[in-house]
């Protein structure tokens, strides 16, 4: 919701601020007064083009904002947090400069963004329907959003989504099979003859390490033997082959003799202690001595230095092609032997899928169906309540027919495929094509929303049509809080669309509606019904018409006057300004005496008071 609307240096706008009502809200004045400059505004921060044109006379720059209200769960706060922004006391801010040399500058919330982001916000929280505006409705995709809206078929629409995602996976991987060309093939040779090389090596990782390791003692074995046959020699000769008599004393042999000389003392003190430890010294020494007996001992077999190199060699070669480590080696032919069995794409593997492919097809038509039997059956209904909308908005004899047609395969693909297997075409929305299909009078051909309508006609269409979606979702909530078979005559359809009584009971949404030109051409009783419509609307969402009509304008919660001012004769660089004020009691009866009569007379005042006395009522 809209919570207030600022403008700086816009056309003939200096400075304005609006603070519209949560229900409805009325932008009057005279014509030229400069009304289309909030619409320009609200444009702005919409994300719409920027025309430096529009800043004021003698202004650098024109800005505008917007201050919403969302709640935490919505869309539109779901894509600000996703840009880096969160709502701040549940409100967003929306802003948009625009520099007289052309540039412009999104922000939301403080911080400057790309304009795609703000469009994407500003989609989940206005709703223009102006001249421009409402001829983005004759797009089907729009039409099919619409309609999707109405009916409520979000779980539907999600589980066909689901399942047309896991087809279009396999239909991609099916292309990418049938489709290889020379260098997808010779890049199957290439990692079929990998793979054999690599299984004919049979490396094992960190087996370069190990033979690296014995290498170097093979290559050192002389200095290896001598070294540890001089320090055997040294702890313990007993260990080595030759007669050590003529040899000195060992180290293990002088310990024993300590440890023996230390036990001989009879005297008291701790020569038996450490006797002990001397022994215990021993024991660790024969240890010592016991490894070094081992590395004396060591044979290595037939292994000979040209042999072991060149297994080095044959290890490094896969390394460097395929590493940097054997353990990468490994990996990789593992994942290369799986890339293969898509590479080769033999007749096996392709029936295998191709079976796979029919299964999921068939769950993707089956949810496309359940799909398009919520849209037929919602755009029946919302059809018939649009058309007896209309017949109270000055179109006596107008209707609406809303076609869901399954869409033909070959209509999307144009491959010829599609034809002879007789599938239906699915896309990401469903397998249905949408058409919204006008007819402005009784005996008009009926033709496509938006080329049949003039600009008045189509906004009073938007306008039936945004009432029946919104008595539409009142309807099934009011059904789904009383129990089966205990909903509102609103919910099948069956009560009655033109009494403004119905569907008060609806949630507020976060949208904010604008309808600008939806009086064109509407005058009296029916203008009135215009106003109780729009009113209606309000009861759900937040309402903004820009209206010359006083028959509109009483129904509003709160109302604005564009005004424009002649220029300040001190200030010969500023011309003509507009200003926009809110009007209340008095004041108000004042405006809309101007709007009936054009005069502000006794009579014309009376009969605005009694207006708006009527409307509240």
């Amino acid at each position: 919701m809209l919570e207030e609307l600022d403008i700086r240096n816009l056309g003939p706008i200096r400075e304005a601020t609006i603070t519209p009502a949560a229900g409805m809200t009325a932008i009057t004045g005279e014509t030229g007064a400069g009304k289309s400059m909030l619409l320009s505004a609200l444009n702005l921060i919409s994300g719409g083009p920027a025309d430096a044109g529009r800043v004021s006379t003698g202004a650098s720059e024109a800005w505008a904002q917007g201050i919403f209200a969302v709640s935490e769960e919505s869309a539109a706060a779901g894509i600000a947090r996703e840009a880096g922004v969160e709502p701040e006391d549940g409100e967003l801010f929306l802003s948009r400069t625009v520099r007289a040399a052309g540039r412009s500058r999104a922000v939301l919330g403080g911080k400057s963004l790309p304009k795609s982001v703000l469009v994407a916000v500003a989609g989940e929280l206005i709703t223009i329907h102006g001249q421009a505006e409402q001829l983005k409705i004759a797009s089907p995709s729009r039409q099919r959003d619409f309609l999707d809206r109405a009916a409520g078929d979000e779980r539907e629409l999600d589980a066909y989504r689901e399942a047309w995602r896991a087809l279009s996976a396999m239909d991609e991987r099916l292309t990418r099979l049938r489709s290889q060309e020379s260098s997808a093939r010779q890049r199957a040779d290439y990692l079929r003859e990998s793979v054999e090389h690599i299984n004919e090596v049979d490396p094992h990782p960190g087996e370069d390490e190990e033979l690296k390791a014995k290498r170097d003692r093979i290559e050192n074995a002389a200095e290896i033997a001598e070294g540890v046959s001089r320090a055997l020699a040294a702890l313990d000769s007993s260990q080595l082959d030759y007669d050590s008599s003529s040899e000195s004393a060992s180290a293990s042999d002088l310990l024993l003799q300590a440890a023996q000389a230390l036990r001989g003392i009879r005297a008291s003190g701790d020569f038996g202690e450490l006797a002990d430890r001397l022994e215990s010294l021993n024991a660790e020494l024969q240890d010592v001595v016991f490894a070094l007996s081992g590395h004396l001992d060591e044979d290595f077999g037939d292994a000979d230095l040209d042999t072991l190199n060149a297994r080095i060699h044959e290890l490094g070669e896969l390394m460097r092609r395929w590493g940097p480590t054997l353990a990468d080696v490994v990996a990789w032919r593992d994942k290369a032997a799986f890339e293969i069995e898509d590479l080769d794409a033999s007749p096996e593997k392709l029936a295998e899928l191709e079976a796979e492919r029919e299964q999921l097809y068939q769950a993707a038509a089956a949810a496309a169906d359940t799909l398009s039997a919520a849209r037929a059956e919602a755009a029946s209904r919302l059809a018939a309540r649009v058309t007896a909308e209309l017949e109270s908005l000055a179109m006596a004899g107008a209707s609406l027919e809303i076609r869901v047609t399954p869409r033909t395969a070959s209509a999307t693909t144009g491959d010829g495929k599609s034809d002879a297997s007789g599938e239906r075409a699915l896309d990401q929305n469903g397998g249905d094509d949408i058409a919204f299909l006008f007819t402005p009078y009784e005996g008009s051909p009926q033709l496509p929303m938006g080329k049949s309508a003039s600009g008045g006609e189509l906004s009073r269409l938007m306008l039936a049509l945004e009432l029946s979606a919104a008595d539409i979702h009142a309807g099934a909530a009011a059904g789904a809080a009383a129990g089966a078979g205990k909903g509102r005559e609103s919910a099948s359809g069956t009560g009655d669309a033109g009494d403004g009584n119905g569907s008060g009971d609806m949630a507020p949404s976060d949208m904010t509606f604008i309808f600008d030109e939806v009086d064109a051409g509407v005058g009296g009783k029916a203008a009135a019904e215009l106003g109780r419509r729009l009113a209606r609307l309000a009861r759900t969402s937040q309402v903004i018409v820009v209206t010359h009509l006083a028959q509109v304008a009483s129904w509003a919660d709160a109302q604005f006057v564009v005004t424009k001012e002649p220029p300040d004769a001190d200030d010969d660089a500023v011309g003509v300004v507009t200003t926009v004020a809110e009007v209340e009691d008095d004041a108000r009866v004042h405006e809309v005496a101007r709007m009936l009569s054009g005069s502000e007379s006794e009579a014309s005042l009376d009969h605005a008071r009694e207006l708006l006395a009527s409307s509240k009522a």
